[in-house]
């Protein structure tokens, strides 16, 4: 599992393993950790301190490690703003699928002395049985959990002015965060299944009545609560 900024309801964190790749060090060892009576992997895409910006984090190495672990499905926990009506801060939704606005970021492990090349076809960005998955959880938990909507990965680190939000929604956007890509695609090149689970901490520029960083403040520990109880059903089912 990687995780992202305001996701600290995490208990019984255990060893660290650190391991270096072909891509270079992951943002942090990778821990294992206990949800739902199970043992898995846990990253934090953002560092142990969360001192890597959006842009800066190397999302090649952070699959590429748990790979070489051993993983073979990943689920992403993303903040995000809302843009539509879809949800309010405090909700959590399951993304089905990403417009990509980044730039300048290492993007795919076929550029880096990889034999050869795979032209992936993401046609559905993240694996259907594991968001499928999420989603019964989630229903099993008695948990409003959205099916869907538009994840547009921004470049960050700063956040999005009113009309460049304005911009996302018209091209078919309902979230705006910094991490999903190219988080999602290298997880396809490296065949791992990969799903988002999304936590709505606020209104997109010039959506909401207050701040984005009031919305953030007091809508995180909602949102974060509510997925881990998602979580802890998840694997207590799989």
């Amino acid at each position: 599992m990687i995780i992202g900024s305001g996701f600290d309801v995490l208990d019984s964190i255990g060893e660290a393993i650190r391991i270096s790749t072909r891509f270079g060090q992951p943002s942090a060892p990778v821990r294992t950790a206990e949800v739902g009576g199970q043992q898995i992997l846990l990253l934090p895409r953002h560092g142990d301190l969360h001192t890597l910006a959006p842009h800066v984090i190397n999302y090649r190495a952070n699959l590429q490690a748990l790979s070489d672990l051993g993983v073979d499905a990943v689920i992403a926990v993303n903040t995000v703003g809302v843009i539509t009506n879809t949800r309010v801060p405090g909700q959590i939704a399951v993304p089905a699928q990403i417009i990509d606005y980044t730039w300048g970021r290492e993007h795919s492990i076929f550029d880096a002395g990889h034999p050869g090349i795979l032209h992936v076809d993401f046609t559905e960005p993240f694996t259907a049985s594991l968001r499928r998955g999420l989603l019964v959880a989630a229903r099993s938990a008695g948990i409003d959990c959205y099916d869907g909507g538009v994840y547009a990965t921004t470049q960050g680190p700063r956040l999005e002015t009113a009309a460049e939000i304005d911009r996302l929604e018209s091209d078919g956007a309902d979230y705006v965060g910094m991490t999903a890509m190219p988080e999602a695609a290298i997880a396809r090149e490296l065949d791992l299944a990969y799903a988002c689970l999304a936590l709505v901490v606020n209104h997109a520029a010039g959506r909401g009545t207050q701040s984005i960083h009031e919305d953030v403040k007091s809508s995180t520990l909602t949102a974060s609560t509510q997925a881990m109880r998602v979580l802890t059903q998840f694997f207590e089912a799989n």
